[in-house]
């Protein structure tokens, strides 16, 4: 039986992830470095487990034997992306993680045409913003008659997890970075737009967000820009290896997450919509595990893939909730 194996599974999103795709009847197995705590939850879930760090070549191929998808849970994926998907691509499995950092989708466009040669798929973001706002901007782009520039916005609110606020931490980079005639490039940090997410124009700031790649991929469009706007506690500070794993499910449930896109077509022409959702941690572990078990069906392409462009521009409105309204 082809199974799907969620790498860092008892991590904060990898574990809401395997409780998702368990519900959801998928094939699976969970994997990490701590079998201490993979023998408890896979004895919850009633499923397989395997140990085995990312040190060495053979020991990674090892334990993806026998197994068809991979879901990449463990951050800072700075550590984790390129020996699983290094690995996917030499035993024939497919690969998706839920990062939100860009070198994980520098690495797939770099090992594009490996893993295409290998009949493999990469699809870093699964889950989270890209799968998020890839549908948004995808959904909006198409309403337009010659898209020409991209700007989106991301709403995010509450407190972040332990290894989301790490990970950020160990990714800090002094540059904000736009696309502009189809090339990452520096642009001031300083450039605030507004934008409305349904409730009142905010002001969002510039951020270097993978969606700069992955929507480029998706659309075809040359000029992208990316904004966020934080409500919440803001960031932690102090110890951050002394964070809880991440927001309860009381403050996941009150505080969801919203998006804005603005298309600029070529005769000037702006085409607006926003996106609606529960919170982004919830997004992200329902959005991988459902894009886990539909790459496990048989919906792959080989090479470095997008959710949106391999699902389709309604995929985020397949996730709980999500709805997108045009404006």
């Amino acid at each position: 039986m082809t199974k799907l194996m969620i790498y860092g599974a008892t991590g904060y999103t990898g574990r809401m992830a395997a409780e998702h795709a368990k519900t959801a009847g998928t094939p699976l197995v969970l994997a990490g470095r701590n079998e201490a705590t993979l023998f408890k939850l896979a004895s919850e879930l009633g499923v397989d487990y395997r140990v085995f760090s990312l040190d060495e070549p053979a020991e990674v191929d090892k334990g993806l034997a026998g197994i068809t998808v991979l879901l990449n849970c463990a951050g800072p994926f700075m550590r984790t992306a390129k020996p699983l998907m290094t690995a996917a691509i030499r035993n024939g499995v497919h690969y998706l993680d839920t990062a939100a950092e860009l070198d994980s989708y520098r690495l797939a466009e770099v090992l594009d045409d490996q893993a295409k040669a290998a009949g493999t798929m990469l699809m870093p973001g699964g889950g989270g913003s890209v799968a998020m706002l890839g549908s948004l901007a995808g959904h909006a782009a198409a309403r337009a008659a010659k898209p020409f520039g991209i700007r989106v916005a991301l709403h995010v609110a509450g407190g972040l997890s332990r290894g989301s606020a790490i990970s950020a931490m160990e990714n800090v980079t002094t540059e904000t970075l736009a696309r502009v005639d189809g090339q990452l490039v520096a642009i001031p940090a300083t450039g605030i737009r507004k934008f409305d997410f349904g409730k009142g124009v905010v002001d969002c700031f510039p951020v270097t967000l993978p969606d700069l790649i992955t929507i480029a991929r998706a659309t075809g469009v040359a000029d992208i820009e990316t904004f966020v706007h934080v409500t919440g506690d803001g960031f932690p500070q102090g110890d951050l290896s002394a964070l809880p794993d991440g927001p309860s499910e009381a403050e996941r449930l009150a505080n969801r997450y919203q998006a804005a896109v603005e298309i600029t077509d070529t005769d000037g022409r702006i085409t607006r919509s926003v996106l609606e959702t529960v919170n982004g941690y919830t997004f992200t572990a329902m959005a991988a595990a459902e894009a886990g078990r539909r790459v496990l069906a048989g919906e792959a392409r080989p090479g470095f893939q997008t959710p949106a462009a391999l699902f389709g521009n309604g995929f985020a409105q397949t996730i709980a909730d999500t709805m997108i309204i045009d404006i």
